[in-house]
């Protein structure tokens, strides 16, 4: 494993809106104020003893896995509050939640300590009003290892845009992998969700206040089952409606989905749409990126919009791939700023300039990256846009490259976690903030655009006539952001029949896809 591997990603998933629980409050609270609370150990006493109803720490024959022990579920919480009270950034602001209580019990196991692990996470709230911590999260290691490693994730093979999550709710399709079942059966960029039907029973997905339905909707569209069979009733951009019979299965990312040369006024400019900081992004950004110095580009428009993060040593790669290496020769990419406890973790990336040769990256250790040198880039800009792509700006404008945001104000999300096992089931809890070469970090409420441009849903990614896109090409050519955002808007009148998404629609992901890590 290379020193320093860095995962990051922005916000945690959006999901339709569900009503508090009282039981939450009880979390927060602390259940039973006479309870004596116990002085745990550290969490080696407790490492690796497993409870048997944690089908996650055993194999297909439902074999204990050789790392591990038989345990107690016991012996698992003990582990996720020790482990919390040692690495977790907010650790002085842990709530006191009681073992007893029925969630903390459930089977399966890993149910439980899901459960646990969220009552033990600050219950603190930012000026605006938001959870403090909103980003950390559990998730089985296989999950975590086949996505990071390989890029395969279980699903149709959708992005969505949630402009809203409460009723009337408003989903649109944002990009669709290729390969997958969704392109299989020719859904596209800008198609709208009506309704879904699962097991017979459609639910209408803008309208519904039936909680089953809603758990329903956030289970099958979200996070499904391999082999769930579905059939979506959409819109396209047109007005036709259709509804798609799709079937969940594995679908391969592609982190760098284009990469090509544009005339701009006969200069040759690079347009990158990148939506992953994953192992095998290191190649493909490698190859994008040389293809663009081969073409002698004099700008660079990277497309972030829907990038919530993935490691930090590949976007420490893209920036320095970007700047003048003047710039970054000695300077620091990212320093990670942990807990009173742990200051001795505190650590800097520097701006890397040559390839791990990371297995499934495409890359042989220690070759030299190219380089396009500019002192300016456009960014393409949204909610989506998290945690390592928010460093890539904030490192770059830390060595004073100058960086032009087109679209929405980012996530906001400057912090970032270490993958640690226990039992199958793998926890992030938030550890570390990261800040820039001038030691800024504070960017929790997301970096605002330069010219507020709505995104262009009805446009594909890409396209010099797309909203993003076209408006990056018009600031170039000396367009001023008022004439940019009327452009924008007199562009979307004469197709509106509904209400278009707007630009503050957050893109749809599981949480491992929206945070900052550091690797064990």
């Amino acid at each position: 494993m290379t020193p320093g591997i860095t995962w990051a990603r922005g916000a945690a998933a959006a999901r339709l809106a569900l009503a508090a629980t009282s039981l939450l409050l009880l979390w927060a609270c602390g259940g039973d104020s006479g309870r004596e609370v116990p002085d745990l150990s550290s969490s080696g006493a407790y490492a690796g003893k497993c409870s048997p109803d944690n089908g996650l720490a055993r194999d297909a024959n439902g074999n204990l896995r050789a790392r591990y022990a038989n345990g107690t579920l016991e012996d698992e919480r003990n582990w996720v509050r020790s482990y919390m009270n040692e690495a977790y950034l907010w650790y002085a602001e842990m709530p006191d939640p009681d073992p007893r209580l029925a969630a903390f019990n459930a089977t399966p196991a890993q149910s439980a300590l899901g459960a646990w692990f969220d009552a033990l996470k600050t219950p603190a709230l930012t000026p605006t009003g938001a959870r403090k911590d909103r980003y950390s999260f559990t998730l089985s290691t296989a999950q975590w290892n086949s996505m990071v490693q390989s890029g395969v994730v279980g699903g149709y093979g959708i992005e969505w845009v949630v402009a809203s999550g409460t009723r009337p709710r408003e989903a649109r399709v944002a990009y669709v992998e290729s390969g997958s079942p969704a392109a299989a059966a020719g859904i596209s960029r800008g198609d709208r969700l009506l309704a879904v039907t699962v097991d017979g029973s459609r639910i209408d997905f803008v309208d519904t206040a039936v909680q089953a339905e809603i758990d329903q909707l956030n289970e099958t569209l979200f996070s499904p089952r391999s082999g769930t069979q579905v059939t979506l009733t959409l819109r396209g951009s047109g007005g036709l409606e259709r509804d798609v019979p799709l079937v969940a299965g594995d679908v391969r990312t592609t982190p760098v989905k284009e990469a090509r040369v544009i005339d701009s006024g006969g200069d040759p400019i690079g347009y990158l749409l990148l939506n992953d900081f994953i192992v095998p992004a290191e190649g493909q950004l490698r190859d994008a990126i040389q293809s663009f110095a081969d073409a002698g580009v004099k700008d660079l428009v990277l497309d972030l919009r829907y990038n919530g993060g993935g490691y930090l040593y590949i976007a420490s790669q893209l920036a320095w791939m970007v700047a003048p290496t003047r710039s970054t020769a000695g300077r620091t990419f990212e320093r990670y700023v942990y807990s009173d406890k742990r200051q001795g973790a505190n650590t800097r990336m520097q701006f890397l300039g040559a390839t791990t040769g990371q297995p499934g990256s495409s890359t042989t250790a220690g070759s030299s990256l190219p380089n396009l040198g500019l002192a300016r880039a456009y960014v393409l800009a949204g909610k989506g846009t998290c945690s390592a792509s928010e460093s890539v700006i904030n490192a770059l404008r830390g060595v004073d490259v100058e960086v032009v945001l087109l679209g929405d104000t980012t996530c906001g999300k400057p912090y970032g976690f270490t993958a640690r096992d226990n039992c199958g089931l793998s926890y992030f809890p938030v550890e570390f903030q990261g800040v820039n070469d001038k030691g800024f970090g504070d960017f929790a409420d997301g970096f605002a655009p330069t010219c507020a441009v709505p995104d262009d849903l009805d446009a594909p990614l890409g396209s010099e006539s797309e909203g993003l896109l076209s408006a990056a090409l018009a600031y170039r050519a000396g367009a001023t952001c008022a004439a940019i955002a009327a452009a924008a808007q007199a562009k979307a009148a004469p197709r509106r029949v509904e209400p278009a998404a707007s630009p503050g629609g957050v893109i749809v992901r599981p949480p491992w896809r929206s945070n900052k890590f550091l690797a064990p």
